[in-house]
């Protein structure tokens, strides 16, 4: 995985942080610095803790399904990024939660991070044998994460809902570019 690809896949979760930030920061109405930074740091660690957690439970068996790796891997990705596209077109629930509260921003961070559990997983088959190669991807993951948490806090406290259905379905969409990426190059440049 080059640069690009990993900034792309770090950007790519961290929407799910984001969308949820942005949804924190229309429910405060006016900017926490220290809600903001919490959630931002929960949302980081949690998003780089569970690719590794992925990685580390997938690479233990990794040898018994080795002829089949690129194509769980793209089933991972494609299946998350279209998961990710379809909730843009369903109904928004309306939940009402306390973003100051720890235990919410707990429960929000281990949510939003499931997905990266995946993406561990896929790691483990697309090529990342050794934990010193996760390195940079986990810090991007992370950073990315943060990152966009609270750029969304404030983008929720200031502008709202608009910039929502586009960053979701760009998100879908990279996500499922990289596993069709994996897929081709095992199918056809090896």
């Amino acid at each position: 995985m080059n640069l690009i690809e990993t900034i792309l896949l770090s950007v790519s979760l961290a929407i799910d942080c984001f969308t949820v930030s942005v949804t924190s920061g229309i429910i405060l109405h006016r900017i926490q610095w220290g809600t903001f930074l919490r959630m931002a740091f929960f949302f980081g660690l949690f998003q780089a803790l569970m690719p590794f957690l992925g990685w580390l439970g997938a690479s233990r068996f990794q040898h018994l399904i080795e002829a089949y790796d690129h194509w769980i891997a793209f089933a991972l990705l494609a299946f998350l990024g279209i998961r990710m596209i379809r909730a843009q077109f369903k109904e928004e629930e309306t939940a009402s939660f306390n973003p100051t509260s720890l235990k919410v921003t707990l429960a929000l961070a281990v949510a939003t991070s499931i997905d990266a559990l995946a993406i561990g997983i896929s790691f483990a088959f697309a090529g990342f044998k050794q934990l010193e190669s996760l390195w940079m991807p986990l810090t991007s993951i992370g950073i990315a994460s943060f990152v966009l948490s609270l750029a969304g806090s404030l983008i929720g406290v200031f502008f709202g809902k608009r910039f929502h259905l586009r960053v979701e379905i760009f998100g879908g969409l990279v996500l499922i570019g990289i596993g069709i990426k994996i897929l081709v190059e095992h199918l056809f440049l090896q």
